[in-house]
């Protein structure tokens, strides 16, 4: 934290000065632009014939000789202002380590199947993000297979997307129709949102509308009165408030921007699920993940070799130190036995013991004295097969 904090500050160095040069420049131009054009029109005011008196022909050698200056002068400030972005640069190179080889093995990507394999990951990152251009240069410069099946779902995702960014239900309307038995199946509200959004559209044009909302809500919003009871009854309630504006009503929250975030996050969920995708890219798990970790991983390593014990850090598939990733990086849970400090697995099991202290399975086979177990934690006995299995 305290290496991007210098480097903000030289950052702020940067922009301070870029906005007192910028404003200067402004400041100086209009002012040669104001003297020239009052020149040109005492010009423009003399006869056809007219020849420069003395005093005119000074005058303009003046002003030229002021251009000249104005612009040396710039030309100074902008390259005064390269060495201070310079100073950035050897900010990042005095506060950051720029060795991440060393957090790094190299076998990781070795082989033709995992380098394909990186290829199609990257190629699917593009299909998500609609950069279906790119994906296919890539999947032909690496010489993965072109499979029309892969890259349809992806267009139709980003295709509903951009029509919900501009406000345009109908086709994200048509995907839920066609899905609606598995979004049923999920108990997904998406279908509900969509219409309540298209509902809330027609009740914004006034009291022209509300014939068509009404006719709207009888044959859409009908069909959901049993899992929305409530949010039909708020939505039925605007129409008490029509003559006079939903904006200045009770229900002005129904208007706000954010329900428009709400239903594109939704349907990129029930539509990833419905894919078998990950609500986010894989790609960019991974490179937040990394670039959250590297840090700490460059910190041990460094104390690794400053304490010559860098064979801790060998070739097996575990870090040498615990790394928190956030709440939003936890996918599932993990138990962790607090008496062998082991992770619970399929053949280790957690317990959960009569008094609610839960270990792990070896710890309560090694804990039990025949149908007698006293809990570690609190003074309560109990028989070993009181024990049940729990999951998370």
């Amino acid at each position: 934290m305290e290496a991007c904090i210098a480097v903000e500050r030289e950052i702020d160095k940067v922009l301070t000065k870029f906005g007192c040069i910028n404003e200067h420049a402004e400041r100086v131009m209009r002012e040669i632009c104001t003297h020239f054009e009052n020149l040109k029109k005492e010009l423009d005011d003399c006869p056809p014939d007219h020849e420069l008196t003395a005093s005119q022909i000074i005058i303009m050698k003046q002003a030229m000789n002021k251009v000249r200056e104005t612009v040396q002068r710039l030309a100074t400030d902008h390259r005064d202002l390269h060495s201070t972005v310079s100073k950035v640069g050897k900010a990042i190179d005095r506060n950051f380590v720029a060795d991440f080889a060393s957090t790094s093995r190299e076998d990781v990507f070795s082989g033709s199947d995992k380098i394909m394999l990186l290829n199609q990951i990257i190629c699917q990152h593009f299909y998500r993000q609609g950069m279906l251009d790119i994906a296919q240069e890539l999947a032909q410069d690496a010489g993965l297979p072109s499979e029309e099946e892969v890259k349809e779902p992806f267009t139709e995702l980003n295709r509903i997307l951009d029509c919900l960014k501009q406000k345009d239900l109908g086709p994200a309307l048509e995907w839920a129709v066609a899905h609606r038995e598995a979004l049923d199946a999920r108990s997904s509200i998406l279908e509900f949102k969509l219409h309540q959004l298209r509902f809330i559209d027609l009740i914004q044009r006034g009291s022209a509308a509300q014939t068509e909302a009404i006719q709207y809500a009888r044959t859409h919003l009908s069909q959901f009165v049993n899992r929305h009871e409530k949010d039909i009854q708020n939505l039925m309630g605007m129409f008490l408030y029509l003559p006079h504006g939903i904006s200045s009503s009770p229900y002005s929250h129904l208007l706000e921007p954010r329900l428009w975030s709400e239903i594109y996050d939704i349907f990129t969920r029930d539509a990833c699920f419905q894919l078998g995708l990950s609500v986010e890219s894989p790609l960019s798990i991974c490179i937040n993940a990394g670039c959250t970790a590297l840090p700490a991983l460059l910190n041990i390593k460094q104390v690794m070799q400053q304490r010559q014990v860098t064979g801790i850090w060998n070739g097996k598939d575990e870090l040498p130190i615990e790394i928190d990733l956030g709440q939003d990086s936890r996918y599932h849970s993990v138990f962790a036995c607090p008496i062998l400090r082991q992770q619970s697995t399929d053949l280790n099991p957690p317990m959960r013991l009569v008094c609610g202290h839960v270990i792990s399975k070896d710890a309560l086979n090694k804990l039990g004295n025949s149908n007698k177990l006293k809990c570690p934690y609190c003074p309560v006995e109990q028989n070993p097969s009181e024990a049940r299995l729990i999951f998370f």
